[in-house]
């Protein structure tokens, strides 16, 4: 799994973390599939199956602390459930109720029109438009 992502260590250090052993299966694990969204307790399931020994607030921390790097971006769904983007590029997302499943929408597909000022001193950093479906009823 190590040749995944050969410059996932440069990538760490250039974002500030150091590359320990566990940061870096992670990774590996994280971004070996290309652009996904996943919860904690998946990415945990993934590196217990792949035989990497890490706790589950272990993942939890390395999530919050890839984020706060800008590798992967937090996407709040539900209030009980968050997930983790791997593409950090402007997009926007559905979410199928019932699945617990997220899918992007290009940017392409959607505009964002008349947003509102931002307060004084702060600007806005990015829109998160979540369209939840659900299957047809009847």
């Amino acid at each position: 799994m190590a040749d995944a992502m050969p410059n996932i260590e440069i990538r760490l250090r250039h974002c500030g973390l150091r590359p320990t052993r566990q940061r870096v299966a992670l990774a590996d694990l994280l971004f070996a599939k290309g652009d996904r969204h996943l919860t904690v307790e998946e990415l945990h399931a993934e590196a217990t199956e792949a035989g990497v020994p890490v706790s589950l607030a272990t993942v939890y921390n390395t999530l919050h602390q890839f984020t706060e790097a800008g590798l992967i971006r937090v996407l709040a769904v539900e209030s009980a459930r968050t997930y983790f983007d791997t593409n950090i590029s402007d997009h926007h997302h559905f979410f199928v109720e019932g699945r617990n499943e997220v899918l992007d929408i290009p940017i392409s597909n959607l505009e964002i029109g008349n947003l509102p000022d931002a307060p004084e001193g702060m600007e806005i950093a990015h829109v998160d438009v979540i369209i939840r479906l659900r299957e047809k009823r009847g």
